[in-house]
C-alpha cells in the first residue's frame, strides 16, 4: 500500500484513536482533586495557583516540592490554573488530550516506523484503552506521566528522522539529532523517569532501523549524560526530601526479591487487570514466589534471544519493557509502594509490541485464523475500554480511590489514613476514628494514623488525649513537620504559648516552607508579647503564601497596634477578599473603616460579621454603637 493510498486510513485511525480516548475516558471530567499529592501539586500550593507568572516560572525551576524536580510539570499545572483556576474540569481535561495525543503519535510513529499498519494501529489502541493507564490520565498529579511520555515520543520521532537523514547532504540530520534533545531534555523536565530513553534508541536501532554499529552508540553519548544529570540530580531531591527508604525500612535482600515479583505482577496487570490500586503496598515475598519469578523472567529473556534473529520485535519489545522499569523497579525504593501502575504508561508498549507483532507473524500463513483476528482485537479493545471507563471513576473524589484500595488490599496503611484524612475533611468524625483504629491495629506505631486521632480528639474536645496522639506520632516520625504543627494547635487551644511557639520553632526548623508554622509561631508569640517577632513571623509566613487570610488578619491587628492605619485597613481588606467567610476580618476592617470615617462601608462589614459569625457578642456590639453614630452624624 503507498503512501497516497495509506493517507486517508492513517487519518482515520488518528480520528479514532482520538475520540476513543475522549469518549472513554470522558469519566475522568467527572472526577475531583483526591487528597494523594493534589494539595502538593494545585489544592494547596499557592505559586500554582497564581498561574503563569514571573516569580512562579522562578519558583517553578528550582522548586524540589513533592520530592521532585520537574519544572515542565509546574509549568503545566500553572498553565491549568491560569486557564481554568482551581477546578477540576479543567485539569483532568488537559491530561485527557494530553494522553489522546500520546495514542496518536504512537501509531504513527510505529507506522512511520515499521510500515505495519494494522500492527501499529492495534498496539496504539491498546495502549490508549488500557485501564492501568487510568492512573496516568484520571489522577491530576501524575499530568508528568502524560507530559514527559509526550515528549519522549517526540524525542523519539525527532531522533528516527536524523537517522533517516543521515546521509543527506543537507544537513538537515543535524537539525533533527538537535530537535531529539531538545525533547528530550523537556521530557526530562517533566518527568524523570524517561532517563532509559536513551536505551530505547538503542533497541530501536537493532529493530526496526537495522543501524547498530560504533556511531549509533556514541550518538547516544549526549542523550546518556542528560540522563545521567537528571537521575543525580532526581536522587539528591528524593533523599533530601527523606523520600528514598533506607534499608532499615527495606532491606536489601527485601528489594532484590521484589524486583522479579514486580515484573511478574506487572505482565499479569498488563493482561488480567485485576484489582488495580492506587497504592500496592510493599510486603515481603515468599521464597517460592520470588524463584518461580525469577525462573519465569529468565525462561522469557532466553526464548527472545534464541529469536533474536528471526523475530527480531521479541528482544526489542522485552527489553524496551524491562529496560523502562528500571528506575522504579525498587533497588532505590522511593516511597512505601512495591509497584505503580503509572510506572507501565510507557514500559507497557514493548510487551504490547511482542504480542501483536507475535500474533501477526504466527497467523500471516495461517488464513483462517487470520480472518478471525481483526474480531479479536475488537474484543479485545472492548473489554479494555469497559475496564478503563469502570477504573476511571474510582478517582471520583479521595473516598471513592481509597475505599477500592482497600477492597483490593485491606491492611494498605495509606488507604487507611489517607481515607480517614477525608472523613476528617467531610466532617465524618466517627468513620475517620474507625479508620485510625484499623490503622493501629495493624500499625500501632503509624505516624500519620496517630497524627489524625490527634485532629479528632481535638474536635471532641479531648486536648489532653490529641496532644498525647500529636507526641507519639513525633516520636515515632521525628523528623516530621506535619505532627509539631498539630500538636502546636493542641497547645495554641490550651493557651499553653511559651510550648506551642517552642513546637512551632521545631516544625519550621523542618520544613522552612510551612505558612501554617510561621503564621501559627507568630501568634503565639503575639500573645506573648513579642509583637516584633510576631511581625516578622507574619511577614514570613505570607512570602510563603500571599493568599493567607488569617496572616493577613493577625499581622493588621499588629500594624493597628502600631497606629498604621492605612496599612492595617490593606491587611483587613486583603483578608477579606481572600476569605469572605472570615467573620474576624469583616469585624476588624469595620472597625478600621469607622475611624477613617468610612461609616456606610463599615456597617456593611459589620453586619456581614454578624452574620456569618451570630454568636460573635463584639460584632453586635460594633454594629450597634455604629448606627447610633451614623444617625447621630445625619441628626434626627
Amino acid at each position: 500500500m503507498t503512501d497516497s493510498e495509506t493517507r486517508q486510513p492513517r487519518h482515520i485511525v488518528c480520528a479514532l484513536l482520538a475520540t476513543a480516548v475522549l469518549i472513554i475516558f470522558s469519566a475522568a471530567l467527572r472526577c475531583g482533586f483526591v487528597n494523594y499529592d493534589d494539595p502538593a501539586y494545585v489544592t494547596e500550593n499557592v505559586h500554582v495557583q497564581h498561574g503563569l507568572t514571573a516569580s512562579g516560572f522562578a519558583w517553578a525551576l528550582t522548586a524540589t516540592a513533592a520530592s521532585n524536580w520537574h519544572p515542565l510539570t509546574w509549568l503545566s499545572h500553572m498553565a491549568d490554573c491560569q486557564l481554568y483556576g482551581v477546578k477540576p474540569l479543567g485539569h483532568h481535561l488537559t491530561s485527557v488530550l494530553f494522553h489522546a495525543a500520546n495514542a496518536v503519535l504512537l501509531f504513527l510513529l510505529l507506522e512511520h516506523l515499521t510500515g505495519a499498519f494494522w500492527r501499529s494501529a492495534s498496539v496504539a489502541m491498546i495502549f490508549a484503552l488500557h485501564p492501568l493507564r487510568v492512573e496516568s490520565v484520571a489522577w491530576v498529579s501524575e499530568r508528568k506521566d502524560v507530559l514527559s511520555s509526550f515528549f519522549g515520543l517526540l524525542a523519539i520521532w525527532a531522533f528516527v528522522r536524523y537517522a533517516e537523514n543521515l546521509k543527506s547532504e543537507k544537513g538537515r540530520h543535524k537539525f533533527f539529532y538537535a530537535l531529539a534533545l531538545a525533547f528530550f531534555a523537556l521530557g526530562l523536565l517533566a518527568k524523570p523517569m524517561l532517563v532509559t530513553l536513551p536505551f530505547v534508541l538503542l533497541l530501536l536501532d537493532y529493530w526496526p532501523l537495522h543501524r547498530l554499529g560504533r556511531r549509533a552508540i556514541t550518538e547516544k553519548i549526549p542523550f546518556f549524560v542528560l540522563s545521567a544529570a537528571c537521575s543525580f540530580i532526581t536522587f539528591l531531591v528524593q533523599n533530601g526530601a527523606e523520600s528514598v527508604a533506607s534499608l532499615g525500612r527495606f532491606s536489601l535482600g527485601d528489594r532484590l526479591a521484589n524486583v522479579p515479583v514486580s515484573y511478574v505482577r506487572y505482565v499479569l496487570k498488563n493482561f488480567w487487570p485485576s484489582n488495580l490500586a492506587a497504592y500496592y503496598p510493599y510486603r515481603p515475598w515468599p521464597a517460592w514466589e520470588v524463584v518461580g519469578a525469577i525462573v519465569l523472567l529468565a525462561a522469557v529473556t532466553a526464548l527472545v534471544l534464541s529469536r533474536a534473529r528471526s523475530a527480531q520485535y521479541l528482544a526489542v519489545g522485552w527489553f524496551w519493557f524491562l529496560g523502562m522499569l528500571v528506575p522504579v523497579i525498587g533497588v532505590v525504593q522511593v516511597g512505601g509502594q512495591s509497584m505503580a501502575d503509572r510506572y507501565t504508561y510507557l514500559s507497557a508498549v514493548g510487551l504490547w509490541i511482542m504480542v501483536v507483532w507475535g500474533i501477526g507473524d504466527f497467523v500471516a500463513n495461517r488464513p483462517r485464523l487470520r480472518e478471525g483476528v481483526p474480531a479479536l482485537a475488537a474484543l479485545a479493545a472492548m473489554a479494555f475500554a469497559m475496564l478503563t471507563w469502570n477504573q476511571t471513576s474510582v478517582y471520583q473524589n479521595s473516598g471513592t480511590l481509597w475505599e477500592a484500595t482497600l477492597r483490593a488490599y485491606p491492611d494498605c496503611l495509606p488507604a487507611h489514613n489517607n481515607l480517614s484524612s477525608w472523613d476528617i475533611d467531610q466532617g465524618r468524625w466517627d468513620d475517620a476514628l474507625a479508620q485510625c483504629r484499623q490503622t493501629l491495629a495493624i500499625l500501632p506505631a503509624d505516624a500519620e494514623a496517630h497524627d489524625n486521632l490527634a485532629l479528632i480528639y481535638m474536635h471532641q474536645g479531648n486536648l489532653d488525649g490529641a496532644a498525647a496522639e500529636a507526641s507519639r506520632s513525633i516520636q515515632t516520625q521525628p523528623h516530621s513537620a506535619v505532627n509539631r504543627l498539630i500538636l502546636a494547635r493542641v497547645e495554641l487551644q490550651k493557651h499553653d504559648f511559651p510550648a506551642a511557639a517552642a513546637s512551632l520553632r521545631a516544625a519550621v526548623e523542618i520544613d522552612p516552607n510551612s505558612a501554617e508554622g510561621w503564621c501559627n509561631l507568630g501568634f503565639a508569640l503575639l500573645q506573648q508579647g513579642q509583637t516584633s517577632d510576631a511581625e516578622i513571623d507574619y511577614i514570613r509566613a505570607l512570602m510563603l503564601n500571599p493568599d493567607y487570610a488569617l496572616a493577613h488578619n493577625d499581622l493588621g491587628n499588629i500594624l493597628l497596634r502600631q497606629g498604621r492605619i492605612d496599612e492595617a485597613r490593606e491587611r483587613f481588606q486583603r483578608a477579606v477578599e481572600l476569605a469572605p467567610s472570615f467573620a474576624e476580618a469583616h469585624y476588624n476592617l469595620a472597625g478600621v473603616l469607622a475611624h477613617l470615617g468610612r461609616m456606610d462601608e463599615a456597617i456593611a462589614h459589620c453586619q456581614k460579621a454578624v452574620e456569618l459569625q451570630p454568636n460573635l457578642g463584639a460584632a453586635r456590639q460594633r454594629l450597634t454603637d455604629l448606627m447610633r453614630a451614623k444617625e447621630g452624624k445625619n441628626g434626627p
